[in-house]
């Protein structure tokens, strides 16, 4: 409309000017451009010619939330500490009746009813528009990037084909809500064909150690490691790690930085198995380690032989939902290794006497007091003095 309006004004005195052909020419003109009718081009140009330009114009409603109103609100938000208008919305009438308690609400009863009267949908509007003070920030990753990325390749895609031993892996951290300080990680890892798993718990992120722990879980894996891939973590990109890997003739590749579904195998893994199972408790003392790895020697055979899962077979995008086809039937990791073409006899074998010795009963109970030892060397030593 404003550009509309531009239009007659720059026309409109050689309009009024003009003989009758040259009045057609200028319709014409006007009429091409702004793709308004005739008739309403010869309208506006009397109501261009008739209009008062000292006074404002004042079309459409009369402003209901007039600007202290929108004062008014700015202020509880601010009282707020910048809430969204979700927020704000739902608080507004207490924190408008606390300050008037304290004689601190200076607004006028017509501001206070319309604030008090307007809706959730309102609030969002005009909170959108307010300039916020305070910085947005985001939580701390224990992810450090090391300076050596340009010698690990990235991988992002590929995973529906990869061979048995393509294993995805990743820390997690048992540190609750900070990172500051010692405490135990967690390095989980699983295998993007069969979703075969295996964790080690190990103290802090040091290089040397998140390199043992992972000789470690390559040596009770039932198959032969053909590639690691991490995220761009320094406990997993690092020259000692790149050495040792080559020297086994295992390929190491990472993920894009800032992109989880790179490694999504062993990123839902670490929700759904460590962390529903040990938690989001700080565990901070050295002696949870061995408890931990305890536990981990007992949940791996549990989840392995006797968990089952449904893999997703398809994704398709229908307008704006995701329509998702998963397998018919669950399998177990064990289950898969079995069908697998690229897996040994021997590993089959191996993996079969195995099966046949365990018990999913008793797996779960050792579990559950395993990990009761835990929490309790957790507690009993948390509190001791430096």
């Amino acid at each position: 409309m404003a550009t509309k309006q531009d239009i007659f004004q720059e026309h409109i005195e050689e309009y009024l000017a003009a003989d009758k052909k040259r009045k057609g020419e200028i319709l014409d003109h006007v009429t091409a451009v702004t793709k308004m009718c005739r008739e309403s081009v010869i309208r506006r140009f009397r109501a261009t010619q008739l209009r008062d330009g000292r006074l404002p114009e004042a079309r459409g409603r009369p402003m209901y939330y007039t600007p202290d109103v929108t004062e008014a609100l700015k202020e509880v938000w601010d009282v707020l500490s910048e809430p969204c208008g979700e927020n704000l919305h739902g608080e507004l009438k207490h924190v408008v009746q606390v300050l008037r308690r304290d004689r601190m609400w200076h607004h006028s009863d017509e501001a206070t009813g319309k604030l008090l009267a307007m809706s959730e949908g309102t609030v969002k509007l005009r909170v959108k528009n307010f300039a916020r003070t305070r910085p947005v920030t985001h939580g701390k990753s224990t992810t450090k990037p090391s300076s050596i990325l340009n010698v690990v390749p990235i991988r992002m895609d590929g995973w529906h084909d990869a061979p048995v031993g393509t294993m995805q892996i990743d820390t997690v951290a048992h540190c609750s809500a900070s990172v500051a300080g010692d405490f135990v990680r967690t390095v989980n890892a699983t295998d993007v064909a069969t979703l075969w798993g295996t964790r080690r718990a190990q103290w802090n992120n040091g290089a040397v150690a998140t390199t043992t722990s992972l000789q470690t879980m390559n040596a009770d894996l039932p198959f032969p490691t053909l590639e690691w891939h991490p995220d761009t973590g320094s406990e997993f990109i690092n020259w000692h790690a790149v050495r040792t890997w080559e020297a086994c003739g295992i390929r190491i590749t990472r993920s894009r930085p800032n992109h989880k579904n790179d490694n999504c195998y062993v990123e839902e893994r670490n929700g759904h198995i460590v962390r529903a199972y040990v938690g989001y408790t700080r565990l901070d003392v050295p002696e949870v380690v061995g408890a931990l790895n305890d536990l981990y020697d007992v949940l791996t055979p549990y989840l392995n032989h006797f968990i089952a899962s449904r893999r997703v077979v398809s994704k398709e995008r229908i307008g704006a939902r995701w329509k998702i086809t998963r397998e018919k039937v669950s399998k177990t990791p064990y289950a898969r290794i079995l069908e697998r073409a690229d897996v040994t006899d021997d590993v089959k074998a191996r993996l079969r006497k195995e099966h046949a010795q365990l018990n999913p009963l008793m797996l779960k109970r050792k579990i559950d007091r395993r990990l009761r030892k835990v929490f309790a060397i957790q507690k009993r030593y948390e509190n001791r003095p430096n």
